[in-house]
């Protein structure tokens, strides 16, 4: 986008730092401003009759509530902080200001909307298509990726989270891990050791059509 442009869109914007496990906003709400995960975790999450689960974790950079700020509509999901955060607010207005005069801009967004749509559809497959072990055989390959391939990693965040975010209970997640020591996998509290990949990515089956690239976020 054109300097002038962008310094336009971020000058009424602030930098706030969060401590962990505070709610930033509320499904229902319209949003006011565009954020941007800069340091942290962000979790999305939703409940209903009495129910939650996780949606999504976002990871430094990566905005959120993208789709709620074009559309000017409530948004779908709640969100807390998992870390200690940095968000980058953008007012909505100054968004939809910087998209009717600078295209590289709105070209950005709808890149960053299709790339979440894609996200989305590729979580769906995951959910329907493959038994929840699956599910965390391929999360363990893709957190090992983002490591830098290393047999040896910590989780980001607590089991409870980790179940949540995979669609399972706690309960199941631990049977689960109990289960992965037949493929090559050993978890001692939050660390998780890879002792055989081969036998884990026989189990796993990854698909580059369901699991995401690791890219750092």
């Amino acid at each position: 986008m054109a300097d002038e442009h962008f310094d336009a869109l971020v000058q009424p914007a602030f930098l706030q730092r969060f401590p962990p496990h505070v709610v930033l906003f509320e499904r229902g709400q319209v949003p006011d401003f565009l954020c941007v995960v800069m340091e942290g975790a962000v979790e999305l999450f939703a409940r209903h009759a009495e129910r939650e689960t996780t949606i999504a974790i976002l990871r430094p950079i990566a905005t959120f509530i993208l789709a709620a700020v074009v559309r000017r509509e409530p948004v779908l999901t709640a969100g807390r902080t998992l870390d200690p955060s940095r968000i980058l607010m953008i007012p909505t207005d100054m968004v939809h200001a910087i998209m009717a005069q600078d295209n590289a801009f709105a070209h950005a967004m709808a890149a960053e909307l299709a790339d979440a749509y894609r996200s989305m559809v590729q979580e769906l497959k995951s959910q329907k298509l493959r038994t929840s072990v699956e599910r965390l055989a391929n999360w363990i390959l893709r957190e090992a990726a983002r490591s830098g391939n290393s047999e040896q990693f910590d989780i980001p965040f607590d089991k409870r989270t980790l179940a949540s975010r995979l669609g399972m209970t706690p309960e199941n997640l631990s049977r689960n891990f109990a289960t992965l020591l037949r493929h090559g996998v050993e978890v001692q509290g939050r660390t998780i050791r890879i002792t055989d990949a081969g036998r884990l990515a026989a189990l796993a089956q990854p698909d580059p059509l369901i699991d995401e690239v690791p890219v750092g976020t």
